[in-house]
């Protein structure tokens, strides 16, 4: 034992944990030093690093040194605001009354001054867009507000395009996606808590929820989440999506993820939390269910007969994308007696010439629409659609008159793509995708048996699935009649009197009693 815990300590491993913890125990460089001891420490800290300015400025009657990231900073609005700076009141002894600092606080428009005592805070602070001032003598100072990194406009989300609501969406900058979502909620109960993560890039997440309606309990939960993410960088909201998810082995998206700010406002408005990341336009909603993964923004913007019809016919097209390859392929390969005579001799003639069983041309025919979708989703905008929509057509074409594939199952290829494409929510969309390759081979396998199977196993892990505690086919399982009227049906707002009882019961009462429009409504 003793030699192996000698080897222990003498290996290169021990010698860099060693080296690790020390580094961790440091005490930060102090920067309450000289000028020229601070730019020298400052100089060999940013080597290498171009994009950081070190720029001498004669201001009044001291030399001081600006440090700052070049593009990141408005430099002419900052030269203004030196220049109204007050002058230095020299006393009796030859002392400055004024600080550093104190003159910039003269400045009424400047940003917010922070003093950095550390080499830590100053490097943050530089790197985030703020402008370090160092003075012979006084603290750093680090102002913020000057920032000018340049930014995407404000415009509606391709992937979420509606015929009836608002046209704008986020977009990378945190802050201004903040600002929609503050002007769509204009009252203290809504809460945005920040936080950064990631070792190395430094990014600020906010979590956002309404105080009052959303449950005290999933609030903490998704807080002990999201803090406790532990990795070098976030670059898109994504890396937060996967560490949060209950179930990550699921096929299903446990976590919601949308550009809308109207989107984001009405879940937070039935007691969901937002999570939003800097320089990711999608902000993350959990929890979610089954049933809000089917949902669309419009439901609620239409009249609600509107809203509830095409729910339905979104829930059909679901199914239909998800099983209607597998039920061909069962049918003609297991249970031709299921068939009409005539359609029956029409499939025959149709794959007389075919050399291959319904389960080969199924899985040959999807992966085939598969890899055109994907190729139209990765090639410019311009050529993309026209790829897509040409390569379907002469490949369909060209393998049907080559007797690869029967015409019957380009059909059946076409209408489970045209019904897939129907789902509102892509990673919902991703799920049905994956999910029909093992239900077609389950049905050319086993018939209608293994369809059966696939079904059940599906319900199943769908019933027992959770998202920050909540049940995923949630309000069915657990049943709950109150919530189905914005399941089954949307029901009209001013009978939706309750919130969800599982996210939004702190404060329950949406709409009061006597909403209801009439003739006789005030009498």
């Amino acid at each position: 034992m003793k030699h192996i815990l000698k080897r222990w300590m003498t290996s290169p491993r021990h010698k860099e944990l060693i080296q690790e913890l020390q580094r961790s125990f440091k005490p930060a460089e102090d920067l309450n030093e000289s000028l020229g001891t601070t730019m020298a420490i400052l100089e060999e800290h940013f080597a290498n690093c171009s994009d950081v300015v070190f720029q001498p400025v004669k201001w009044n009657d001291c030399e001081v040194l600006l440090v700052y990231v070049e593009g990141m900073v408005d430099l002419q609005f900052f030269a203004q605001l030196l220049q109204a700076a007050p002058n230095d009141v020299i006393t009796e002894e030859g002392k400055p009354c004024l600080s550093l600092a104190e003159r910039l606080e003269q400045i009424r428009t400047i940003g917010t001054i922070t003093p950095a005592g550390t080499l830590d805070e100053l490097v943050k602070g530089v790197f985030v867009g703020n402008v370090a001032i160092l003075a012979d003598g006084e603290r750093s100072l680090l102002i913020n507000g000057m920032g000018k990194t340049p930014e995407r406009k404000i415009a509606e989300p391709e992937a979420e395009t509606l015929i009836r609501g608002p046209r704008e969406g986020f977009i990378e900058q945190l802050q201004t996606n903040l600002i929609m979502l503050r002007r769509r909620l204009p009252t203290p109960h809504f809460k945005m808590e920040s936080l950064t993560l990631g070792k190395l890039t430094q990014t600020k997440v906010v979590m956002a929820y309404i105080d009052g309606i959303a449950t005290d309990s999933v609030v903490q939960e998704v807080r002990n989440r999201v803090s406790s993410i532990d990795i070098d960088g976030i670059v898109d909201s994504g890396y937060i999506e996967e560490f949060i998810e209950d179930m990550p082995y699921s096929p299903f998206p446990q976590v919601q993820n949308t550009e809308r700010p109207d989107v984001v406002v009405g879940n937070l408005l039935e007691g969901k939390i937002a999570v939003l990341a800097s320089g990711s336009p999608s902000a993350l909603l959990v929890p979610l269910t089954f049933w809000g993964g089917l949902q669309s923004s419009e439901d609620y913007y239409e009249r609600y007969m509107i809203g509830t019809f095409f729910r339905w016919i979104r829930f059909l097209l679901f199914v239909i994308a998800l099983f209607l390859p597998s039920l061909y392929v069962a049918i003609s390969t297991f249970h031709q007696e299921m068939i009409p005579t005539n359609l029956l001799l029409t499939i025959a003639g149709a794959r007389e010439a075919n050399p291959f069983p319904a389960l080969v041309e199924a899985l040959l025919m999807e992966i085939t629409f598969e890899a055109l979708r994907e190729a139209g989703v990765r090639l410019p905008k311009q050529v993309g659609s026209a790829v897509s929509i040409v390569g379907v057509l002469v490949i369909g074409e060209a393998a049907v008159q080559a007797g690869i594939v029967s015409t019957p199952m380009v059909i059946v290829v076409s209408i489970t793509g045209i019904a897939s494409f129907a789902i509102p929510r892509f990673n919902m969309q991703y799920s049905v995708r994956v999910l029909r390759f093992p239900l077609i081979i389950l049905g050319g396998t086993l018939g209608l048996f293994g369809i059966g199977i696939g079904f059940l196993g599906i319900l199943i892990h769908l019933s027992s699935l959770r998202s920050f505690g909540i049940p995923y086919f949630s309000p069915i399982a657990p049943v709950n009649f109150g919530g189905l009227r914005d399941v089954l049906i949307r029901a009209p707002h001013w009978n939706m009197k309750l919130r969800p009882r599982l996210t939004g019961y702190q404060d329950p009462v949406r709409v009061p009693q006597g909403q209801k429009p009439g003739p006789d409504r005030d009498n």
